[in-house]
Order: structure tokens, then sequence, then C-alpha cells
């Protein structure tokens, strides 16, 4: 047909650029990345159509393993025949090279023992059993050797008369000489009152001689066991020296001998490597003639239920993961930047400072567990009181005043507790309630607070009649008074200071209850009067940061701080490291502190 050959080149044309533009799109689609840390290949395609994406994946790989077992090992029949041939006649004479080795080494009565490596690891050096033999045989002549001068020794003391260890060590020689020594000390004694031919006297001179004679028969039998000792000596270090000689003869054959027999090992060893070597290229031909392939498909590609991207839940998860991390970051360092104390071990660690006691969380009333002699709180504070008691040189402070970071951290009760167990012991107290902006000491005994501290700091000078009598043992208080336009001003002169000075001369302690430390000047002012200062920290409560700044306060105030009492501690919290907490006492129950915890 006319025309056809021009038609049949545009179509071969065409079909030439399809092929181009799909090998194009292949190459720009498919991604073929290593697994990290394995032998594993990741095939994938990707396109818009999920059935020919799995098509194209699987394919792809089907054509990798068959074109690799295509190009992979030739045929290697002729190399195995000849392989075979070389195996049958190294087989032979390495069987030949082997059997003459043994045979050699049994004529010449050649047994090895081990093989150790010679120098550099060239070569080996194979221990017989002659060179075994003839280093215990020069053991046996270095001991036997030994044993004769040592012997020797002993022999030519015992001819120069001297005496030896056998004879000084020897219980029967020793009792002889004792008794030969009494006999001549008794028989000195009787030549001074008789004559030697006194009957007593010669009977003791007779018992001498015969004891002369026994130690003479001893020691010559020592003598002659002495002299058999080493006549063996010398016969084992001949017998010795002897066994010595014949070994060496026999080794010095056998070195001999085993230059040949070296020669047989070494034709051998030779014969075994060449063996061994060929043996394992027949069987790497043999794996390589069977036409395995190394490659294999762990998984085939399947048609996708969904698409790859964007995937919205797992953006979503990542998303919600990162807040949860990020919240959880902000809540931590939240945490720790508003931590309070938690574990008492933190007043001496963080604070530095002591700690005084710590203080139950009970849910009765307070006040009446303080009355309570058997109580927890109780307990608690007659501990803080005897802690007290070591502060000072002198037992419990004279002058002490109780204060806090805050209000409602247990400060009154601390106060009210410490001046009610002072007076229990028999001593005079003298309660003062400092907090002129809120008063709240005269409320715990129910008494009036229509003149107090406020009146004598404005100017009264008879205090004796602003103090009133409690229903407590030994403890009378000053109440507060009226509250005044300004406690600091009161405060900042020397009447306050003038007021403890004066009532330590009718009381034996006086207790101070002192406002809170931060935002008020009050209580910096007040340590200046009193001999130092007891801390109160509700557990929990007021932020580190908070306290060391009270701390600091005081400090700059120049106030002595006796220590810290940590109040409104938890019984579940109470196994802190000193041992039981709170769950020992009289037989009640757990207690909480919870109740009337007031200033």
């Amino acid at each position: 047909r006319p025309g056809g050959g021009a038609h049949r080149r545009d179509d071969a044309d065409q079909r030439q650029r399809r092929e181009e533009r799909a090998v194009r799109t292949l190459l720009r689609n498919v991604t073929i990345a290593p697994v990290r840390g394995s032998a594993l290949v990741d095939v994938v395609y990707t396109s818009g159509n999920p059935a020919l994406s799995t098509k194209i994946a699987n394919t792809w790989t089907d054509e990798f393993i068959g074109a690799s077992i295509d190009r992979k090992f030739a045929s290697t029949a002729d190399a195995r025949r000849f392989l075979e041939g070389r195996l049958a006649e190294l087989r032979t004479r390495l069987e030949d090279s082997e059997r003459e080795a043994v045979r050699y080494a049994a004529s010449k009565g050649i047994v090895t023992l081990s093989s150790t490596s010679g120098d550099k690891g060239a070569s080996q050096v194979d221990r017989t059993l002659a060179q075994t033999s003839l280093e215990q045989s020069q053991e046996a002549l270095a001991m036997a050797r030994a044993d004769r001068i040592a012997l020797e020794a002993r022999a030519n003391q015992s001819a120069a008369g001297g005496i030896s260890a056998e004879a000084l060590n020897n219980n029967a020689i020793n009792t002889m000489r004792e008794k030969r020594a009494l006999l001549v000390a008794e028989y000195a004694k009787m030549m001074v009152r008789f004559e030697p031919g006194y009957p007593a006297a010669r009977q003791i001179a007779d018992q001498i001689r015969a004891l002369d004679g026994a130690l003479s028969n001893e020691e010559s039998r020592i003598r002659s066991n002495r002299s058999l000792d080493y006549r063996q000596a010398q016969d084992r270090e001949r017998r010795a020296t002897a066994d010595v000689a014949r070994q060496q003869a026999r080794l010095s054959q056998q070195q001999r001998d085993n230059i040949q027999y070296n020669i047989f090992k070494r034709e051998a060893d030779t014969n075994r490597q060449l063996y061994d070597g060929l043996l394992q290229r027949y069987k790497e031909i043999g794996v390589q003639s069977v036409g395995a392939n190394n490659i294999a498909v762990v998984d085939v590609a399947k048609v996708p239920e969904k698409p790859s991207s964007p995937n919205l839940p797992l953006n979503l998860a990542l998303s919600m993961l990162a807040g949860l991390a990020l919240a959880a970051a902000t809540v931590f360092a939240l945490e720790q930047v508003e931590e309070g104390v938690r574990d008492p071990s933190q007043v001496n660690r963080e604070l530095e400072i002591p700690l005084l006691g710590t203080v139950p969380d009970v849910d009765e009333d307070a006040l009446l567990a303080i009355q309570d002699a058997k109580s927890e709180l109780s307990e608690a504070y007659l501990s803080i009181r005897s802690n007290l008691a070591f502060s000072t040189d002198h037992g419990v402070p004279k002058a002490l005043m109780v204060t806090s970071t805050r209000p409602a951290e247990g400060k009154s009760t601390t106060s009210y507790a410490i001046a009610t167990l002072i007076g229990r012991a028999g001593k005079k107290v003298l309660l003062i309630d400092a907090d002129m902006r809120s008063p709240s000491m005269h409320g715990f005994v129910d008494i009036s607070n229509a003149n107090g501290l406020s009146n004598f700091l404005a100017g009264e000078n008879d205090w004796h009649r602003l103090i009133q009598e409690t229903p407590l043992r030994g403890v009378a208080m000053m109440p507060a008074g009226p509250i005044p336009p300004s406690a600091a001003e009161l405060l900042s002169g020397d009447r306050f200071a003038q007021l403890v000075q004066a009532a330590l001369k009718d009381f034996d302690h006086v207790v101070v209850d002192s406002p809170p430390i931060l935002g008020l000047a009050d209580a910096p002012l007040l340590s200046r009067a009193v001999e130092g200062v007891v801390f109160v920290i509700e557990a929990g409560g007021v932020p580190i940061r908070g306290i060391r700044a009270s701390l600091g306060r005081l400090r700059a105030a120049q106030a002595h701080i006796f220590g810290a009492v940590v109040s409104k501690m938890q019984t579940t919290k109470a196994g802190y490291g000193y041992g039981y907490g709170y769950g020992y006492g009289y037989g009640g129950g757990d207690l909480q502190y919870g109740q009337n915890q007031n200033g």
C-alpha cells in the first residue's frame, strides 16, 4: 500500500515517545529507600490511582528479581568436575601423610600432650611426655638435694657438739634436764650441811648420774636418727640424679626423632589446608550453581484503602500530644515554682534553720486538744517546747516571739500552746497578743479585749492593769487592746522592749504572738525586744521563695531564729523519714489538725 512505510515509522516514533514519557513518569513517582539498620528496601510508587500504584510497585520488584537472577552466576560444571578430581587426589595424599606421621610417632615413642603457640604465632610447639617427665624428675632432684643439704647441716651440727633443735624441743630431754637441775640444787644444799658420804647425799648423786646417762642415751638416739635421715636423703638424691640423666638422654633422643616427625606433620598440615580450601571452594560453587537469588519480597504491595497524604488523624494526634506535653511541662514548672514545704527535712536543707518540730492536722478543736495532755496535738507541742529548751544555754527562752509568713498558718495556736505547756510545768507565763491589726488571742481564753497592749504603747504606764488572768495554769494574758490607727508607729519606739523587760521581773517567761511578716513591719520591730523567734510554716502552704523572703527580713532586723515549726502536717505524709510519724499515741484515733488554726 502506498505510504505504508511512512505510517509504520510514525507509529514507531509515537511508541518510543510514549515509552520515554512512561519511563520519566515512573522515575519521577517511584521512591526506593533502604530501611535504616536492616537489609530491607522499601519500593513506593505514588499516583492518583491506588490500583495502578500497587501494580507498578509489585511489578517493579518482580522485574528487578528476574533481572538479578539472569545476571547472577554463569555455569560452573567444568569447574566442579576439575575440583572433584583435585579433591580426590588431595584426600588420598592427606590420609597417607597423616598415617605416616602417626606410624612414625608410635615407633619412636613420641607422645604429644599439648600444643602451644610459638613466637608471634608463627608456629606451634608440641609438649611431649618426655619433656614433662624430665621436668618432674628435675623437681624431684631439687627437692631431694634441698633435703640432703638441710640434713647434712644438722649432721654437721651434731658432729661439732652443738645442741640440736630436736634436743631442745624433745619433751623427754627437757623433763630430765629440769629434774636434774632440781637434784643438783638439792645436792648443793645438802653439801652445805653434810659430807658427800651422807646417805641422802649419795642417793641424790646416784640419781643425778642416772639422769646423765639417760640424757646421753637420748641424745645419742637423736644423733643416730639424724645420721640415718642424712643417709636416706643422700640415697634419694643419687636416685633422682640418675633419673634426671635417663630422662635427659631420652629427651635428647626424642628431640632428634622430632625433626623427622615434624617433617611428617608439616606435610600432613599442608595437605589438610589445601584440602579444606578446595572443599570450601567446591561447596561455594555448588551453591552458586543452584542459581539461588539473595533478593526476596518480604511484603507485597497492597491496594491502599485511603490516601497516604495528608493524614488528618495523624496530624491531629501529633498536635494533641504536643499540646499535652507542653501543658504537662507548664504544670510541672508551675508546681516547681509554687511548691511549699511538703517535707520537714526541707527546713534544714533549703531554709538553713533548725526544725523544732511538726504539728499534725487534726479534725477536733485544737484548743481542747492542747488541754488534753494525752492528745497527739499536745504531744507534738510538748516536743517543740522540749526542743526550745535546748536552743539556749538557760533552757526555754525567757522571751520569745511566734510569727509566720502569712495569716492562718497556725502561729497564734502555737503561741497559745507554748504558753500553756510552759505554765503546765509550774512556770509563770505572760502571753502577749501583739497582733494589734487582727487580735484573736483573747477569744482563745474568753476574756475582754477592751484594754491591752495598744493602750500601753499609746502612753499608759500601769501595765499591770492591762494584764488579765486566764483559766490556764500559770498563764496570764495581755490582749491586743483597741485597734490603733498605725500599729507600726506604736512599735517603732522602745516601750515594747521596756514592757518585756519589766514583765520578766514578775514572770518567768514572756510569749509574744506577732503579726505575720510579709507586707507588714510589725514582726521585725517586735523581734528586737525578745531573745529570739519561733517561725511557723504551714505544710504545703507558702512557697519556698516567700518563706526565704520572710526569714531574710528577720535576719535583716538582726533577729535570732530559734527554729521552725511545720504546722498542719497530714498524717498520710508524716512518714518523711523520721520513723513513725504521728501514728503512735495513747490509744486515740488518727487526728487531723485543721480547725481553730487561727492567726
